[in-house]
């Protein structure tokens, strides 16, 4: 069935080339009871293959912050969809069909072509049922709109993760009812916005459950989000803001960020706040409003934003350390971005000076990346 939520850039953007290029995915989940947040971040570098940073890694930020990577650089092993959310990376696999002494049961459940299909079809990347991704998929990972799944094993520090909860996407980006909207505006469908940015699921409630390492958190219509980036550059400086799991508000959702970026042979510094409450999207962007921004270089995230109806200002501060996180780069996957997932923000939305809503939390998603971030960034849209 068609996802009437579904954003643009949904699919898998590269165009085949050898040009550098990376995409990236963003799933996360936040537990209120457990005061925690899981979040999930895949990326994809250089995909034609054979490039000195050609490969893939898995990344999750879990309870506490506490972290864990694994990298997968067999490009053969990682699939895509072109026309809609849906991904996977294959690590470490165990297939038992029947001419190795598996069950003849044991093939029954796949997708075509494994049915009747020839012997090679078997380790052709896809998504798989979940039940068959459990038997036989040892290390990866899969997702969509509506599903994600995986089990991860760090060899660094020993450190083990396993996962498998579906989503029921509640607000897209845009409107309910609408067409859902290019987060960085019409012209991202060309290729003169380096990187580019989409919220693909602003607010959704997913369920299920989560193992890290060895604790199990088992969840019903718990907070979760999603988002992905993309490009053949990467931006110089950026500053992110998320959060749908607000004290006392249940139908809040919240994506704000900033960054310099390349369009063309220029940079600019641009930045956005997006909020989704009660059936309603509240869209503060550079051609429809005034954005201001005041980020230190780490613990107090300060923004205001205002148009013609609608104002907004925020404040995301933490006194946490924060944890290193890889991102892509020139140079490969580097630690050049900070989170936490249990960062403070206070919000407050108005229209013409009357307040509309305040809202506050403690599990909000905090970054600054790139560098340096040596003084306060403090600036307006360009």
């Amino acid at each position: 069935m068609p996802n009437p939520l579904q954003t643009p850039h949904s699919g898998y953007h590269w165009d085949g080339s050898e040009r550098r290029f990376f995409e990236g995915w963003y799933y996360r989940v936040t537990l209120p009871e457990h005061r925690q947040t899981f979040a999930f971040m895949y990326s994809i570098e250089d995909p034609i293959g054979s490039k000195l940073h050609s490969g893939g890694s898995a990344q999750i930020l879990g309870p506490n912050d506490e972290y864990i990577c694994r990298s997968f650089p067999d490009m053969k092993k990682f699939w895509a969809w072109r026309d809609s959310l849906g991904l996977g990376h294959w690590g470490k696999t165990e297939w038992l069909p029947p001419f190795q002494g598996g069950r003849e049961g044991d093939l029954l459940n796949f997708p075509p072509p494994y049915q009747g299909g020839q012997e090679g079809d078997l380790l052709k990347p896809r998504l798989l049922p979940p039940e068959d991704f459990t038997r036989h998929i040892q290390q990866g990972y899969q997702g969509t709109a509506k599903w994600h799944q995986g089990s991860l094993h760090d060899p660094g520090t020993g450190h083990t993760a396993h996962w498998q909860y579906e989503i029921q996407p509640i607000y897209g980006w845009g409107n309910p009812g609408q067409p859902q909207q290019s987060t960085a505006g019409f012209f991202s469908f060309l290729q003169i916005f380096e990187p580019g940015w989409q919220i693909l699921m602003a607010h959704g409630l997913a369920t299920g459950w989560i193992e890290w390492n060895g604790k199990r958190y088992e969840f019903t219509n718990a907070p979760a989000y999603a988002e992905k980036n993309w490009g053949g550059a990467f931006p110089q400086k950026w500053f992110w803001l998320n959060c749908n799991c607000f004290d006392d508000q249940p139908d809040l959702a919240l994506t704000a960020g900033g960054g310099r970026r390349g369009i063309l042979w220029w940079m600019e510094s641009v930045a956005m706040v997006g909020i989704h409450y009660q059936g309603k999207f509240y869209e503060f962007v550079p051609w429809n409003s005034q954005v201001s921004w005041q980020i230190q270089p780490w613990g107090k995230w300060e923004m205001q934003a205002k148009n013609s109806q609608y104002e907004v200002e925020l404040l995301g501060t933490t006194d946490l350390p924060g944890t290193p996180l890889r991102a892509p780069t020139r140079d490969g996957m580097q630690f050049v971005c900070q989170d936490t997932m249990l960062g403070n923000l206070t919000l407050e939305l108005r229209e013409k000076s009357q307040t509309i809503l305040k809202a506050s939390s403690s599990l909000c998603g905090l970054e600054i990346g790139g560098s340096p971030w040596e003084q306060p960034w403090m600036s307006k849209s360009d």
